[in-house]
């Protein structure tokens, strides 16, 4: 499977592997479901855009001009029923003769309509745009534990593979994508800040969490025996969630940061490194031939990551199960109105879940004049707050119009069904 790959390079100090894997945005782009030249229609109405035009031009002319002939039968068939297949200087790709209707037989009473089907999640949320199987782009390579986020929120996806969370925005926003999956924090990593920046900074909405438990294992090509290592490679995240196992294997090695788990594991094997060993999961060791030197080498056997879908449309909110609303704000006087703002959900016994502040790109300083003490200089801040309320709920409506109140800027960033699956240490991701 071929991948998106960002169109800027990443900086040099990071390993990458040597066997290009992803393609650029722009061979994705010509492939777009919106080209005018050889759109696709259902049932096959035609094969580009101007003969689906030119058939409901035919089909509405044949339905006027029966209605005129039903009437008297001795005329002959008009020339703009053999001229039909020339509308707009496009020939027709389907027959569209109509099927004549005998108005002289009784009418028959009307059967029992079928019962209607009732609406499920499915209907409310907006549908894949290329066909019946839903794209999910991640960032990563096959293997890596985005691609098992993604598995478990949109089973039997076609994921995606990316070379940054970027291009992962990107590829949605071209429609190369239906759907993305984003790592927002992690029960010992703490919150991946790149990306709460990427959702302030473009403009997909939040539909869907999934919290995945991280296993990881200690990879090697066959062979390599742990006391051979002289160095760890991964993602940053992974590194920091097992520092202190690493260090009680008593391997004396250096840790070098990569793009992703498994990225790390696909490098090690494709360069056929024998004094190199990756954290990955045991799915990579899989794919890319490695063995596992040790299992389990979390700090924390309750390690876990919470990642975020995010589509084009929003879904509609509802209030028949849990949900989860995350928004974004900030204030021209800095950080005096956090309290208040914090009150219009305590007054309405709304939990917040999660509350994360960012520097404010734009306007990163903020002056304080003093006559008598002189000028001060504080950090401006964006607020990135989760809460368990649906936006279909009427408190969390009013909390949010008193929230608009005391701040200059506020962006509902999705409502979407919190997570409820039971958590269990995960032994194979």
């Amino acid at each position: 499977m071929q991948a998106v790959t960002p169109t800027q390079n990443l900086n040099s100090s990071i390993i990458r592997p040597s066997k290009p894997r992803l393609n650029q945005l722009t061979r994705f782009a010509v492939r777009c479901v919106y080209r005018s030249d050889s759109v696709q229609f259902p049932n096959g109405v035609g094969s580009s855009r101007a003969d689906w035009q030119s058939s409901c031009a035919i089909l509405s002319s044949k339905v006027f001009s029966q209605d005129q002939d039903s009437g008297d039968k001795s005329n002959p068939p008009s020339a703009s029923d053999h001229l039909a297949a020339a509308v707009n200087g496009h020939k027709t790709s389907i027959d569209l003769n109509l099927v004549p209707i005998n108005k002289n037989k009784k009418l028959q009473p009307p059967s029992q309509p079928p019962p209607q089907k009732p609406l499920t999640i499915t209907d409310l949320s907006p549908a894949p745009m290329h066909g019946s199987q839903m794209r999910v782009a991640y960032q990563g390579v096959p293997g890596a534990y985005s691609e098992a986020a993604a598995g478990k929120a949109y089973p039997n996806c076609e994921a995606i593979p990316c070379d940054q969370f970027e291009v992962a925005f990107q590829a949605v926003e071209l429609w190369i994508a239906d759907r993305a999956v984003l790592p927002v924090e992690n029960s010992l990593g703490g919150s991946i800040h790149r990306n709460y920046d990427l959702l302030l900074r473009h403009r997909l909405h939040i539909v869907g969490e999934v919290q995945l438990p991280v296993h990881h294992c200690l990879l090697a090509l066959p062979g390599v025996k742990k006391e051979y290592l002289t160095r760890v490679i991964s993602h940053p995240q992974a590194l920091s969630q097992c520092e202190h196992t690493i260090t009680k294997l008593g391997l004396n090695v250096t840790r070098e940061a990569v793009d992703d788990t498994a990225g790390a594991a696909e490098y090690i094997a494709t360069n056929n490194l024998r004094d190199t060993a990756a954290i990955a999961s045991a799915r990579a060791a899989e794919l890319y031939g490695l063995q596992i030197l040790a299992d389990g080498i979390q700090d924390d056997l309750g390690n876990v990551t919470r990642f975020v879908m995010l589509a084009r449309d929003p879904i509609i909110p509802r209030t028949d199960r849990p949900f989860k609303t995350s928004i974004v704000f900030a204030h021209d006087k800095g950080t005096s109105v956090l309290f208040k703002v914090l009150s219009a959900f305590a007054f309405r016994n709304i939990s917040l879940t999660k509350i994360e502040s960012r520097p404010h790109r734009n306007r990163p300083i903020r002056l304080v004049d003093d006559a008598n003490v002189g000028t001060a200089k504080h950090f401006e801040y964006m607020f990135y707050v989760d809460f368990e309320a649906s936006m279909a709920e009427v408190r969390a409506q009013n909390a949010l119009a008193e929230v608009q109140e005391f701040t200059s800027f506020l962006r509902v960033l999705g409502s979407y069904p919190m997570d409820m699956t039971p958590w269990c240490p995960s032994r194979g991701v």
